[in-house]
C-alpha cells in the first residue's frame, strides 16, 4: 500500500474549482498560517507527501550517521572522539523524532524501515559518498549539517504540527553539529601544510553532493509546486541552495579555502553568487542507486535491522506481559 503511495503524490497544484468543500476549507486554513493536527481532517494527499517527506528525512538521519560512525574510534583525539559520539547519538534521537511524528499519520515505523531497505523510500544523497579522511568529518559537519539547517530552519514552520515541533528540538542541534564541523575545518586549514591540503580535498569533493541535498532544480522538481501550496515546504529548492552558498562563500574565504567552481563569482543584480550547478546526472544516479556507497549504506541498515530483532521481540513480549498482569489485577 505505502510503496504504491510514495509514487502518486501529485506533482502540481490543484485548482480551487478542482477541490472538493473540504478540500477548500482545508486549504483556507493553511493559507491562514493554522497548524494542521493528526486528527484533523486532511487531503490523502496532504497525508502521503507528509509520509513520503518525513519519512526520507527520517531515514536521512539513521543512515547519516554511518559516515561519521566510523571515525569514532579514530578522531584525534579523546574530546574528539567524545564530541562525534554524541553528534552520532544526537542524530539517531533526531530518527527518532521523526519516525514518530510520520506515526501519528498512520504509517508504523516498521512500514517506514521496510520500504527503505526494499529502495522504495530514499534518504539524503549525501550520505552515499564516503568520509575518506578527519578532514572529512569537518567538511560533513560544515557543508552537509550546514546544508541540513538551510533546509530545515523553515520546516519549524511547516503546516503540520508534529512536524513543525520536531524540528525546533533538530535545528538547536544540528547547529551545533555545523560549528562543530567548522572548528574541524579551522583546526587543519590552520595547521600543517598536509592538514590544510586534506581540508581543501574534503571541500573539492564534498561541494557539489552538498549543493545537491537540496534536490533537482526547481524545474524537475516533482513534488515541490503541490508542497509549497500546502506549505508543507517554504521554500523552494533553487531558493534554499543559493542562500546555502552565499552564505558559504564567506565561510571559505575566512579559512582560507578555495570553493572549487571557477564560475562562482559575485552577481551585484541579484545580490548573491552566480555558481555552477551540479551534475544532476551524477544526483539521479546516486538516487537510483549506484552511488560510491549505496550498497554498503543498505547492507548495514539491513544487518543492523536483522540482528536487533530479538531487543524488539524481547521489547514487545515484556509490554505484553505487563500489560496482561495489569489486565488481571483489574
Amino acid at each position: 500500500m505505502y510503496a504504491q503511495m510514495v509514487k502518486t503524490d501529485a506533482n502540481k497544484v490543484r485548482d480551487l474549482s478542482e477541490m472538493t468543500e473540504e478540500e477548500r476549507a482545508f486549504q483556507a486554513r493553511i493559507d491562514r498560517g493554522e497548524k494542521i493536527e493528526p486528527t484533523d481532517w486532511m487531503p490523502e494527499g496532504y497525508r502521503k507527501t507528509l509520509i513520503r517527506q518525513i519519512g526520507q528525512h527520517a531515514h536521512s538521519e539513521i543512515v547519516g550517521q554511518l559516515p561519521e560512525g566510523n571515525w569514532i574510534t579514530r578522531a584525534p583525539t579523546l574530546e574528539r572522539k567524545a564530541i562525534l559520539l554524541a553528534k552520532v547519538q544526537d542524530e539517531a534521537g533526531h530518527g527518532l523524532y521523526l519516525y514518530c511524528a510520520a506515526e501519528t499519520l498512520g504509517v508504523s515505523r516498521d512500514e517506514l524501515i521496510e520500504l527503505l531497505h526494499a529502495g522504495k523510500m530514499k534518504y539524503s544523497s549525501i550520505f552515499n559518498y564516503p568520509t575518506l579522511t578527519w578532514a572529512d568529518i569537518g567538511a560533513v559537519g560544515w557543508l552537509v549539517d550546514g546544508a541540513a539547517i538551510m533546509n530545515q530552519v523553515p520546516l519549524q514552520r511547516t503546516s503540520f504540527g508534529p512536524y513543525s515541533r520536531a524540528m525546533i528540538r533538530i535545528c538547536k542541534e544540528e547547529s551545533f553539529h555545523q560549528r562543530q564541523g567548522y572548528d574541524i575545518m579551522m583546526k587543519m586549514a590552520n595547521g600543517t601544510a598536509e592538514q590544510r591540503r586534506m581540508a581543501q580535498d574534503a571541500l573539492d569533493r564534498l561541494w557539489y553532493p552538498s549543493l545537491m541535498m537540496f534536490g533537482p532544480s526547481d524545474k524537475d522538481s516533482v513534488h515541490s509546486a503541490q508542497s509549497m501550496a500546502w506549505k508543507i515546504k517554504i521554500n523552494t529548492n533553487d531558493e534554499l541552495r543559493q542562500k546555502f552558498v552565499d552564505q558559504t562563500v564567506s565561510q571559505a574565504e575566512y579559512l582560507g579555502l578555495t570553493i572549487p567552481d571557477e564560475n562562482l563569482s559575485w552577481n551585484d543584480e541579484k545580490g548573491g553568487y552566480d555558481f555552477s550547478e551540479p551534475d544532476w546526472s551524477e544526483f539521479f544516479e546516486v538516487l537510483s542507486g549506484n552511488g560510491p556507497c549505496n550498497r554498503e549504506r543498505m547492507e548495514a541498515r539491513v544487518k543492523a535491522w536483522e540482528e536487533g530483532s530479538w531487543v524488539r521481540d524481547a521489547l514487545m513480549a515484556h509490554a505484553n506481559k505487563k500489560e496482561a498482569a495489569k489486565t488481571a489485577a483489574e
